[in-house]
């Protein structure tokens, strides 16, 4: 404890007072038998309502090129100490310290990831118990490990239409901050956002995605830079369709550097780099089928670089077209391949791509150039200059 000098010569202890560990009275955190819901939402009525400041006027979001930067704060964590419900627009938490009304907010348990992670805003607060902005999307069970975090997409929009997002670095603070999964979060996130464009903006160190946008037909992302995030650089997914990422670079990422989720479709992906990303440097799979992917650069990835994903065949990524790719370097810690084609897959075209190894020899982990699986349909081979030990390796029994 500091001690501190008075001016008559005394001194004075300066302490701090901290809550009992052992033999403390438990609290009840139980509902109280006068706590009801409002007529028209599913939480109880609220002490302390949210407090709307008024800023300027027909403001837009856009940034000053390199200059204007968001970073997210360090987030707030506790247990629930009650179930949260589906559908319940409250939780009671066990330590709601850090916690304010006006805050974004994740919730989910051991068994409610992906889409039923639930995203929301703090609307009020009553002690322990939190009125949210959104329904609960799934039962968050204090016997699955329940939590809520202060964690949220640094900047999201939700059922938009023709909104533009230019010239803002996004910091996500990732060491500060837990996880959050990309269906629901990223450091730029959409959902429904459609006709967005997302133009020169830079995402790093986000706990989770760096860019990722859901149900969102028609955006365009153009001259970002996603890197250093834990999850996936960019993540167009849930029947995103007709998206077009061009001139991008996704960079050093804890997962793929691209990411086409389910249903992404008639897509146009050119002159991007993909590079050092801690999986594949793309991954296409569940319905992803008709898109077009060229001028890009695959390089330096640590497993395959271009991936299709084990899909039976009414869920294959079909009708895919690859051209003029640079596809090299590929294979961290083990044996890779330039493109690696799983599943029921069919009707591919990988036309005029350079798939190489430059490094040392001994080096090299990319020896594979094109790896086609057992159950995949026609893949059309037109062009191609490879450079690796095996150029072609095609494991169907007939072809």
């Amino acid at each position: 404890m500091p001690l501190i000098n008075a001016p008559s010569g005394c001194l004075y202890l300066l302490f701090t007072v901290l809550p009992l560990a052992v033999g403390a009275e438990k609290q009840d955190l139980a509902p109280s038998p006068d706590e009801q819901q409002l007529p028209r939402a599913m939480h109880s009525k609220m002490k302390e309502p949210p407090r709307i400041t008024v800023g300027r006027r027909d403001a837009e979001v856009r940034g000053q090129s390199g200059k204007t930067i968001l970073r997210k704060a360090k987030a707030a964590v506790s247990t629930l100490a009650l179930d949260g419900d589906y559908g319940e627009e409250q939780v009671t938490l066990t330590h709601p310290d850090g916690f304010k009304v006006g805050d974004g907010l994740a919730i989910w348990d051991s068994q409610s990831g992906g889409f039923h992670t639930t995203v929301a805003r703090i609307t009020g607060r009553n002690g322990h118990i939190l009125s949210i902005s959104r329904p609960l999307n799934a039962d968050c069970l204090v016997a699955n490990k329940a939590q809520a975090a202060t964690v949220f997409p640094v900047v999201s929009g939700y059922d938009l239409e023709g909104a533009r997002l230019e010239n803002l670095v996004i910091d996500g603070n990732k060491e500060e901050n837990v996880s959050l999964n990309g269906c629901r979060g990223g450091g730029i996130f959409l959902y429904r956002g459609f006709g967005t464009v997302i133009e020169d903006c830079h995402v790093r160190h986000y706990h989770g995605d760096g860019l990722s946008f859901q149900q969102s037909n028609d955006v365009l992302v153009e001259g970002c830079v996603s890197e250093d995030n834990a999850g996936l650089g960019i993540h167009p997914g849930s029947g995103s369709q007709r998206p077009v990422v061009r001139g991008c670079i996704a960079r050093r990422n804890g997962e793929d550097g691209l990411f086409l989720c389910w249903r992404v479709r008639h897509g146009l992906f050119e002159k991007n780099i993909l590079e050092d990303n801690g999986r594949f440097g793309i991954s296409i799979g569940h319905k992803d089928t008709d898109n077009l992917l060229q001028d890009n650069q695959v390089k330096s990835n640590h497993q395959d670089g271009i991936f299709f994903r084990n899909e039976t065949e009414g869920m294959a990524g079909h009708r895919n077209r690859l051209e003029n790719n640079l596809i090299e370097n590929n294979g961290r810690n083990a044996q890779a391949a330039g493109i690696r084609v799983r599943g029921e897959t069919k009707d591919l075209v990988f036309k005029n791509n350079l798939i190489r190894d430059t490094r040392p020899v001994a080096e090299r982990k990319q020896s594979v150039g094109i790896r086609i699986e057992e159950a995949a349909g026609e893949v059309i081979l037109e062009g191609n200059r490879i450079e690796a030990a095996t150029q072609v390796e095609d494991r169907r029994s007939t072809h």
